[in-house]
């Protein structure tokens, strides 16, 4: 690229305010007439309304706040006496989860009579304890996710 070659866009020039009846922005220059936003050194609050309640001020008054994170769906270690291998799949055979590609936690809750190999998601540290007493393993796997619907054609 050459020196002759280079292109620059013109900068437009701010507006001189205030310099005449002529030059379009005299006299008031744009600022009304009288008035606190007349005068120099004038700024508004940001999130100023007008006088009327900002709407900072009314948010925090709206009703509650609703959390979008899905809430796993609980077992307890009772309920592992009818299995002798736990998975997502299996529970949900069993219908005690709604589908198998929930968020499954397991809870130390009732007896567990047997060893019992659990493949979930999560588990409270009482019901890791439960299941290794008695013989069982827990291993922590990642929640199953959801076939694509996506057809190849």
């Amino acid at each position: 690229m050459k020196y002759n070659q280079l292109s620059t866009k013109p900068v437009k020039q701010a507006k001189r305010l205030g310099r005449g009846i002529s030059a379009g922005q005299g006299k008031t220059a744009g600022r009304g007439t009288k008035g606190q936003a007349a005068r120099t050194g004038y700024s508004k609050n940001p999130g100023f309304a007008g006088g009327s309640n900002p709407l900072m001020q009314k948010l925090p008054k709206l009703a509650g706040f609703k959390s979008h994170k899905v809430k796993p769906e609980n077992i307890y270690t009772a309920q592992l006496n009818q299995f002798s291998k736990v998975d997502c799949e299996s529970l949900f055979q069993a219908g005690l989860i709604s589908s198998p590609y929930v968020n499954v936690k397991l809870l130390f809750k009732g007896e567990l009579t047997k060893a019992v190999e659990v493949n979930l998601p999560s588990a409270s540290q009482a019901a890791i304890n439960a299941i290794e007493s008695k013989g069982g393993s827990f291993n922590k796997t990642a929640r199953l996710k959801r076939p694509s619907l996506k057809t190849k054609t």
